[in-house]
């Protein structure tokens, strides 16, 4: 029987091959990226961070008494336009960060207490961020990793993360393909979405917390609330519940403006609180209870 060196191992050669044509992502641009190649996400073979550290913005389940330890890779496979994060996503503000030099960080993170490792944004460098974590592992990480994903993920690249990725974080940003495609360029967005969805939860199930509060394995649903109900909340909702009405769903009310959503009148506002209160009530009627105001 294979130990978990020797797995992630055999998943790291597995997700340096599909680099040389790119399908990390949903996008599936199949460019080689080792010989330079660069897909939607804009990134080529060499991992770019934009930051790292402490972060006590997530969730408090994450957060703790410590910080989550987050970690914010720049490009991104989804590019929505209207990107609070416009600058690391679609201008990949960031510096070069090998595996090696990743590792380091990670520990480092983990020796200044924070509760877990936070990777934001990691799909379009999984191989490299894998590789990381190979060698952390080696020198003794031993905190849950997030996996902070936008949703538009190749499920057959999730089926790889399997034991490895111990809490999933991902966004269903749209129940509909009007809007994603639209604003995401992403028309097929809901269905890549929900079957890695599915996914991620045979490998992981419902969010745990520990009888200090602090989430340690499961998945982590989040769902940013758009103006004039184009995020498709219901049928988002919906989908949650039936996976499973303990899931914990961060119905997220922080949406403003950025990025290009100027151009876009229907989107170039924040949400009522009208729209808000109106999509907790959906996930009242959904049966959902854990994780949103009024739990």
């Amino acid at each position: 029987m294979l130990d978990r060196t020797q797995l992630i191992d055999r998943r790291i050669e597995r997700l340096y091959e599909i680099l040389k044509a790119c399908e990390l992502c949903a996008r599936k641009c199949r460019v080689d990226r080792n010989a330079g190649g660069k897909g939607v996400c804009r990134s080529g073979a060499q991992m770019m961070v934009s930051s790292y550290g402490a972060h006590f913005g997530e969730e408090s389940e994450l957060v703790g008494r410590h910080g989550s330890g987050t970690i914010f890779l720049a490009g991104c496979n989804l590019l929505c336009l209207y990107c609070q994060n416009y600058e690391i996503s679609h201008l990949g503000t960031g510096s070069q960060m090998t595996p090696h030099a990743l590792s380091r960080v990670i520990l480092e993170l983990q020796r200044a207490g924070c509760h877990n490792i936070n990777f934001v944004t990691p799909s379009h460098f999984t191989p490299q961020i894998i590789e990381s974590l190979r060698y952390a592992i080696e020198e003794g990480l031993s905190i849950p990793v997030i996996w902070n994903c936008g949703g538009y993920e190749n499920v057959q690249v999730i089926r790889l993360l399997d034991g490895i990725v111990d809490i999933y974080m991902p966004d269903i940003k749209y129940g509909d393909a009007e809007p994603a495609k639209k604003y995401s360029s992403a028309p097929d967005y809901f269905e890549r979405c929900t079957e890695s969805v599915i996914e991620m939860y045979r490998q992981v199930g419902d969010l745990q917390i520990d009888p200090e509060g602090i989430a340690r394995k499961g998945i982590l649903f989040r769902h940013l609330v758009l103006p004039n109900r184009l995020a498709g909340s219901e049928k988002v909702l919906k989908f949650i519940a039936g996976i499973s009405k303990n899931s914990y769903v961060n119905i997220m009310g922080q949406y403003r403006p950025c990025g290009k959503a100027g151009r876009y009148r229907e989107i170039n506002r924040r949400p009522t609180e009208n729209e808000l209160e109106e999509v907790m009530q959906m996930a009242h009627s959904a049966g959902l209870y854990r994780g949103f105001p009024g739990r």
